[in-house]
């Protein structure tokens, strides 16, 4: 019977069981789609602040009157909204037009999501995903990473930022490899004024823009300084431009605005911000939500048969997907190791931060900041033989993903 189920599928409607299982998915995907369209038409406006600092651009002024969330710092009577401008920047027309109540912010990150996935699909090919490979890495980013989650999010202040640089960074990405330099440092510094972990990646996208032949500190060769210069000027400016702007609003380049926070005293998190941004003690809270944690229904009430929510501290990378563990079959080449050791610096930072991404279901959306790296490789590991294992893989976190909403749709906890 196994053995007639795996036979090449004959002329007609074929129901094998990969056939069954590329249906499941694209039915789920289609599912997914939908979600973000519901919340799109049930956004109600005044819950990203970025529209407030929008507001304050337009007005010429660095300060806000009000916060639409606890993230905001108080200096000398003032407010400021600590993230760094660039969303704020792709939200002042439509601040312009609607004010800053305007429930405009999933339209514009779904817009974004598009974008990312178009991009995406053209980075794929040029790393030599063809059909059914491509198709099946495009579900794993889109729908089974935590890509889908911080869209569906894209309505509040801490997601939208990382709708807009992620597709910054993937449009790093590709221009990197199309030998565009000026455009990919223009990218990747855009990228590090939405998330600052961005700046880590700088190093890695040079190498990614080097020939093979090329080495290292090839500092004799016209090229080599020529790519240098053209990708580190973009990014230069873009660092000075953040140092800039924290200087006028806090007298210090290197303020971004968290020591002014004032925290609640209450939930875990306000606790850690007053004990420190970064600390030794958050490590193993941390490490195991990104890497053991999995998905973790609550369950209430005197026998605990009330279904009540899910942990909003998130599901580990591994268990919510899996599939990245097709990293180990990673060719070990010089852009491969660079992009690893990318990966273990920012992800190590992260480990000391006080949040890991809270609130968050079955994800860890701070792994955005170095997961592309790892996707863009992930085509070299699909041969024919691992590509069924992939596809399981990818149809099981897309299958947890379908569960999260709806957990979140019958609970008070939802999105």
């Amino acid at each position: 019977m196994t053995a007639a189920l795996d036979q090449p599928a004959k002329p007609g409607l074929a129901l094998d069981r990969w056939t069954l299982l590329t249906v499941a998915a694209l039915a789920m995907a289609a599912l997914f789609i939908t979600g973000l369209l519901m919340r799109l038409l049930q956004e109600s406006g005044g819950t990203n602040s970025y529209a407030l600092l929008a507001e304050a651009f337009l007005n010429g002024r660095f300060d806000v009157e009000r916060c639409f969330d606890g993230d905001c710092a108080m200096v000398a009577g003032r407010g400021y909204v600590i993230f760094p401008p660039v969303p704020a920047l792709v939200a002042m027309p439509f601040v312009a037009l609607f004010g800053p109540n305007f429930a405009g912010f999933m339209v514009i990150g779904l817009a974004f999501f598009a974008a990312t996935l178009a991009l995406w699909w053209r980075l794929f090919a040029a790393m030599g995903a063809r059909g059914d490979t491509r198709l099946w890495l495009m579900l794993a980013l889109g729908f089974g990473s935590p890509v889908y989650f911080i869209t569906l999010r894209a309505d509040g202040i801490w997601f939208f930022a990382q709708v807009v640089g992620l597709f910054l960074l993937t449009l790093s990405l590709h221009e990197t490899l199309h030998k565009r330099l000026v455009t990919a440092g223009i990218a990747i510094g855009l990228a590090f004024l939405c998330r600052q972990m961005a700046i880590l990646v700088v190093p890695f996208l040079f190498v990614l823009a080097l020939d093979k032949d090329e080495g290292l500190f090839s500092l004799n060769r016209a090229s080599w300084w020529r790519k240098l210069i053209q990708f580190a000027v973009p990014v230069a400016i873009a660092l000075i431009t953040y140092f800039i702007y924290n200087g006028l609003r806090f007298g210090n380049p290197l303020e971004t605005g968290y020591s002014y926070i004032v925290p609640d005293g209450h939930s875990y998190l306000g606790q850690r911000i007053a004990e420190a941004l970064f600390s030794p003690r958050y490590v193993l809270f941390n490490l195991f939500y990104l890497f053991v944690q999995g998905f973790h229904a609550e369950f209430t009430g005197p026998l605990m048969t009330r279904l009540a929510g899910l942990d909003s501290n998130g599901t580990s990378l591994l268990a919510a997907s899996p599939f990245v563990l097709f990293a180990f079959f990673l060719p070990w080449r010089r852009d491969v190791i660079i992009a690893a050791l990318t990966a273990l610096v920012i992800g190590g930072v992260t480990l000391f931060y006080h949040s890991n991404g809270y609130s968050q279901y079955n994800v860890q959306r701070y792994t955005l900041d170095w997961l592309p790296l790892l996707f863009l490789f992930l085509p070299l590991t699909l041969t024919s033989e691992r590509l069924p294992v992939f596809r399981l893989l990818v149809t099981y976190a897309l299958v947890l993903n379908v569960a999260t909403m709806g957990v979140l749709a019958v609970t008070s906890g939802g999105a």
